[in-house]
């Protein structure tokens, strides 16, 4: 009944009217009334003229007032009527946020206010702390889109990449909600999250929430772009300026290397040390995320890109030693996909895995001559077989296991084959008997 009344009251108002609302309440206090007003049309069923309206008077009357604005948290505890009207401006600010985050991930409001709503959002994130970066906003966003029933190809979540993703204070903030999204999720049982739901709002979809939850996480995590090198003149696009990287006095008076920022006149922090912080932060994000209970089909796509993708950025490669030996050790096809970045650990971080050659050696199946990756399964294995050091009786098992496959794979495969056989018998020489064996029966028939 109250809503009914509600739609009635902001039925009443044309859009000159929400106009001249608006005008009033930043051209003195006297209107202040007219806040709750405009916060009413901030809803995804409001038509999008409308929203947008009330949208762009909210945002002129709050951005000048944040800096004064009491924290949330703060308590109403003092008589001062200034500091009284600034924490109800505040819950109102609060209010504000969370009617912006709820246009945001409906999937059935107008993508161009949606849009908008995410500049709203990201401007509040860039000045809404003091003038600093306000990380609570921000990881509220990436809460609130990760767990809703939005799809991996939403327009937000497109435009979160493309507009914002390119500076690298956002990048920072990112890795570090990530982190805390993938210990999260990984915390949640699937069943208690089908029954409960992490976002049941929207249209059915055709997998669990959880996944999908999973797959988003991922879809933003890999369209995050990669850290430059840490050259001294490479210059990093930052949102908010007098943020993170600024150069701060440590304990004991001194700071680290610096550099001025030619456009802000600000001390931040060197690249070498941001790369380095940087590092830090994607190696948590990436090794919470490869905690959570992976969808297959996720699962097979992020092995075939983890060796190009992150384990170039990663503060310490070997960390994924155990992700990648248990992925090893399942067998098949997912085998073959881990093997390239267990390889990449093997080669250049100095990774022992002892029983490498026994999988691989169970890996030589009929099935694989078929599979997706096969070319670069192909290549691994000539490159793991190159070793001089490989002991003879290995090299002789790979070569009639190899041998025996060639008849019963199709032809592709067997010319494959006889390439490996080829390569064995030439780097190790030792083995030539296999095929230049001159058996008992051939010295009887000589000899008679």
């Amino acid at each position: 009944m109250a809503s009914k009344k509600q739609k009635k009251n902001k039925d009443k108002y044309s859009l000159s009217d929400l106009k001249t609302l608006g005008h009033q309440l930043l051209s003195s206090r006297a209107h202040i009334n007219n806040l709750p007003l405009l916060l009413s049309f901030i809803t995804p069923s409001t038509r999008p003229k409308y929203a947008l309206e009330s949208l762009l008077s909210l945002q002129s009357f709050f951005l000048p007032l944040l800096p004064q604005l009491p924290s949330s948290t703060h308590s109403v505890s003092q008589n001062d009527p200034e500091f009284i009207y600034r924490t109800w401006v505040r819950s109102k600010f609060d209010d504000f946020v969370q009617y912006l985050l709820d246009i945001a991930i409906c999937s059935e409001s107008n993508d161009a206010l949606r849009e908008v709503v995410l500049d709203t959002l990201m401007e509040f994130v860039k000045v809404g702390n003091g003038g600093k970066f306000h990380s609570a906003i921000y990881h509220r966003l990436l809460d609130r889109v990760v767990l809703s029933s939005l799809d991996v190809h939403d327009v937000l979540l497109d435009l979160l990449s493309s507009k914002y993703f390119k500076y690298i204070d956002i990048r920072y903030f990112t890795y570090i909600s990530f982190k805390k999204l993938s210990q999260r999720i990984g915390a949640k049982d699937i069943s208690d999250d089908r029954r409960e739901g992490l976002d049941t709002s929207g249209v059915n979809q055709p997998e669990s929430s959880l996944d999908l939850s999973v797959h988003k996480l991922y879809h933003l995590l890999s369209h995050i772009p990669p850290l430059e090198g840490s050259d001294v003149k490479s210059n990093y696009d930052m949102w908010n300026a007098a943020g993170i990287f600024t150069g701060k006095e440590n304990e004991k008076g001194h700071t680290g290397k610096q550099c001025k920022d030619e456009a802000t006149n600000i001390k931040v922090l060197s690249p070498a040390n941001i790369a380095k912080k940087m590092k830090l932060r994607f190696t948590k994000a990436w090794i919470s995320f490869l905690g959570l209970p992976l969808p297959v089909d996720l699962y097979k796509e992020v092995l075939v890109n983890l060796h190009q993708v992150v384990i170039p950025y990663l503060s310490n490669p070997l960390m994924l030693c155990d992700f990648l030996t248990r992925s090893y050790d399942i067998g098949g096809v997912v085998s073959v996909m881990a093997l390239s970045s267990l390889f990449v650990l093997m080669t250049q971080h100095g990774l022992d895995y002892p029983n490498f050659y026994e999988k691989l050696y169970a890996l030589l199946e009929s099935s694989v001559f078929m599979a997706k990756h096969r070319a670069r399964f192909f290549q691994l294995l000539d490159s793991c077989l190159k070793s001089p050091l490989l002991p003879a009786y290995l090299a002789a098992s790979f070569c009639k296991k190899l041998s025996w496959l060639s008849l019963a794979v199709p032809p592709s495969g067997a010319l494959v084959i006889v390439a490996l056989i080829h390569n064995l018998l030439r780097r190790h020489p030792s083995i030539n008997c296999l095929v230049h064996q001159v058996r008992l029966w051939h010295l009887t028939l000589l000899f008679c």
